[in-house]
């Protein structure tokens, strides 16, 4: 299985452009020894997109219906850290090709789009009930995607 990071726009350079190809290359070196074929983080270009329906429509595009979507929302749940590994543990497992984790624009997705995409399947999570930027997200989502696959590969970086 893949894990896809996608997000609204290209992140060029900057502290968190360091820290999220920093997470996503650890990733990448556990994920084989876990059963996982890939990590990466894709940046969706957003800038001409004036409307939610436009970025959600670009957010998901190429995503297939039997690929698994989880958005992080602010009003999803809050799993732990050791639940999030349980669940990519579970995809993998259950054979799903690619899980893709978004993060929305400003506005968020555009809930009748995702819907429609996913009758019945949407799984939401948050990283808690504070608003947070933007780019601190998508490293937060990075470094989570690692400390699962750690989590998985036995290793000491997580410690409960």
């Amino acid at each position: 299985m893949k894990i896809i990071l996608r997000a609204g726009n290209v992140l060029r350079n900057g502290p968190e452009k360091i820290l999220i190809d920093d997470y996503i290359a650890r990733a990448k070196g556990l994920a084989r020894g876990t059963g996982f074929l890939s990590v990466e983080e894709q940046g969706i270009e957003l800038k001409g997109q004036n409307d939610r329906s436009a970025e959600t429509a670009k957010l998901l595009s190429g995503i297939g219906t039997s690929d698994e979507l989880i958005l992080l929302d602010e009003r999803g749940k809050s799993p732990s850290s050791r639940e999030i590994a349980k669940h990519f543990a579970r995809l993998r497992d259950d054979s799903v090709g690619a899980c893709y984790i978004l993060i929305g624009g400003a506005d968020g997705f555009e809930p009748s789009m995702v819907k429609e995409m996913r009758p019945g399947r949407i799984t939401k999570w948050s990283f808690g009930a504070q608003t947070w930027p933007h780019k601190m997200v998508r490293v937060m989502a990075a470094e989570q995607i690692y400390r699962s696959l750690s989590i998985l590969a036995g290793t000491p970086y997580h410690r409960d």
